[in-house]
């Protein structure tokens, strides 16, 4: 049982909390669309644990060289192939169906969820810069399921916040990975992630601080907007942003001072900073949008 948690990954259901920023902005928390939203929540964990499990398949030779992955049920061993196999299959077939419970939107984002991670899998993971776009774009369509999908009209403002930010976390996770490479120099890196070959830390760290500059400007533009005032009915919002930005110089901090970065919801969960950051975020929100 504690080799299949760790293959699923249950941890990392926290990156599916995108699908409630629709319903929380939209001012539309009744019964019947936070059910929905729940049900969409609840198809993207099953989808995501399957790419998951997919990725391990598909990874299991180069994570047996990696200094950590090693330590997953695959590679160690742990749970065979053809139970992972059959796991996949199941975990497909529960978040269809329950994203067919919601609407054909939602469908359509599950499934196009997982079309974009089997060829990332299988090939597009090992092209530059377009890796991370399309790690990123996985957080689009849970927005877009938390908003289209459930009949919200999506923020034009939300949209770029949620790109930059996904963005920001990639290249964050691409420089953790160089990072954890460099000082494990036994490692051969070309087994590991052969698309780090392309990255160079002064290329991340140029990226990282665009993507966080430009997350902490898309925010601020959209808290003051004539639009959003008047649609939440209060100025209000400016005052989460410094939440918004002593999160991403926390990350800063726990990427370069305490190698951290390669597991965004795990450094949530165990730092207390970045989690009381995230409460408070949320909390401010829930106070000025009621």
């Amino acid at each position: 049982m504690r080799s299949l948690i760790k293959l699923i990954r249950p941890h990392q259901y926290l990156k599916n909390g995108f699908v409630l920023v629709g319903p929380l902005f939209a001012h539309q928390w009744d019964f019947f669309t936070l059910s929905q939203a729940l049900l969409a929540f609840l198809a993207f964990c099953c989808m995501a644990s399957a790419v998951y499990v997919l990725n391990d398949i598909m990874d299991i030779e180069a994570d047996r060289a990696h200094p950590v992955k090693c330590r997953r049920p695959l590679p160690s061993g742990a749970i065979s192939p053809r139970a992972a196999k059959r796991l996949l299959g199941g975990l497909i077939a529960a978040s269809m169906m329950l994203a067919m419970l919601v609407s054909g939107w939602v469908t359509l984002f599950v499934a196009t969820y997982f079309v974009i991670n089997i060829f990332y899998s299988w090939r597009l993971k090992h092209i530059v810069i377009l890796d991370v776009f399309l790690i990123s774009s996985g957080f689009m369509l849970r927005i877009l399921a938390g908003t289209v999908g459930l009949g919200i009209a999506p923020s034009a403002w939300l949209l770029l916040c949620g790109l930059m930010v996904t963005l920001f976390l990639g290249f964050s996770k691409r420089r953790a990975e160089l990072l954890m490479l460099e000082s494990n120099e036994h490692c051969n890196g070309g087994l590991t992630r052969r698309v780090l070959d392309d990255y160079s830390p002064a290329m991340l760290e140029q990226f990282i601080a665009v993507t966080a500059a430009c997350t902490v400007l898309a925010y601020g533009l959209y808290t003051v907007s004539p639009k959003t005032i008047a649609q939440h009915g209060s100025d209000g919002l400016i005052y989460t942003l410094p939440f918004v930005v002593y999160g991403i110089f926390r990350y800063l901090y726990l990427l370069h001072q305490k190698s951290k970065g390669n597991d965004t919801a795990k450094d949530l969960v165990i730092d207390r900073h970045l989690l009381v950051t995230v409460v408070g975020w949320v909390g401010s929100t829930l106070w000025v949008l009621t």
